[in-house]
């Protein structure tokens, strides 16, 4: 017990004495990965504490990751890194180019000290659930991206609410917690009319929507931009057996689309920017310069990833809508 001491003239908080006091452990040595802590019982005893004392202490070393609690054993040491102030637990759907410079951006922009844990759902239910049932009290934060998955606010509400921000997709069940995220819908329809006057050359637009993974709220722009215009549009769930036509333009969702799109432009010996127009959503380094470069829709990223961390330094408590632009290229 000699491990964990507390005064009570010295005017720091209680809790704080045991969390300092563990920490001098592992400085010193007296504590390694493995070490059994005393219970939270004993201490509470030994120094005539509220056992919530006491609990506060361990629990800020849990989601420090300092410490582990085992069922029916007690309190261990899982790490010696007493730099980790706070742990952000970030969930995301996937990893892509894009989704990459967001999560770059929001790492660069953190305070020392704080420890970024990754999680990929790959929109699974299922996977979404347990990573967050896993994820309870050990984070200070909680970052997730639900994506276009259902019912995720019966998960999500396991979750402290003032310590959840919602990524990149909100909808209105989450509307309670703070977000930084697109608005898919607006950012198409505006997008699509900034660009009228390029689509004109072009008899038909067609939108490739696989209707798997990718927001609703894109689906509904467009149809919002067909009504508005009476533009001849077409909305298809795969480019597999499609003959390409002189005058469609294409708006396409994912980078793999994309490809099989260009690919089969060429293969038809047509040309992009004259015959075959293309859209793509999401801007990347690689659209600037092939067949020239491609005209795109898409976020700003690294703004996103930037703006999440300035959030979390501030415990904002707002919806923020992500800045999305229009990119004009030669495949317009």
């Amino acid at each position: 017990m000699s491990l964990i001491t507390i005064e009570d003239t010295i005017g720091i908080p209680k809790y704080k004495q045991i969390v300092l006091s563990v920490e001098k452990g592992l400085t010193d040595g007296s504590l390694k990965k493995g070490d059994k802590l005393p219970s939270i019982n004993s201490v509470r005893d030994r120094f005539l504490l509220s056992r919530d004392t006491v609990m506060m202490a361990f629990n800020e070393l849990k989601m420090r990751g300092i410490v582990e609690s085992i069922s029916g054993k007690g309190y261990y040491i899982k790490s010696e890194d007493i730099a980790v102030t706070q742990k952000v637990f970030l969930l995301f759907d996937e990893l892509n180019a894009f989704k990459e410079d967001l999560y770059n951006a929001f790492l660069n922009s953190l305070d020392d000290g704080i420890q970024v844990d990754i999680f990929f759902h790959h929109f699974s239910y299922d996977v979404f659930k347990k990573h967050i049932y896993d994820s309870i009290g050990n984070y200070n934060y909680y970052v997730i991206m639900p994506a276009n998955l259902t019912e995720t606010e019966l998960v999500i509400d396991k979750l402290p609410e003032d310590k959840v921000f919602i990524l990149d997709q909100t909808h209105e069940a989450l509307k309670q917690y703070p977000s930084i995220h697109q608005n898919f819908e607006d950012d198409i329809y505006k997008s699509l009319n900034q660009s009228l006057d390029l689509l004109k050359k072009y008899q038909k637009i067609v939108l490739l929507f696989p209707d798997k993974k990718q927001p609703l709220g894109m689906l509904k722009g467009f149809q919002k931009f067909r009504k508005s215009t009476s533009f001849p549009q077409e909305v298809i769930n795969s480019l597999e057996n499609r003959t390409l036509k002189k005058g469609e333009v294409y708006l396409i969702l994912d980078d793999r689309d994309l490809i099989v799109l260009i690919k089969k432009i060429k293969e038809q010996q047509l040309e992009i920017g004259k015959d075959i127009g293309v859209i793509s959503y999401n801007e990347t380094l690689l659209k600037e310069i092939v067949e020239g470069g491609i005209t795109t829709i898409s976020t700003d990223f690294k703004a996103m990833g930037k703006r999440l961390a300035t959030m979390i330094a501030n415990n904002e408590r707002s919806q923020i809508e992500n800045p999305n632009a229009l990119i004009i290229r030669n495949s317009l």
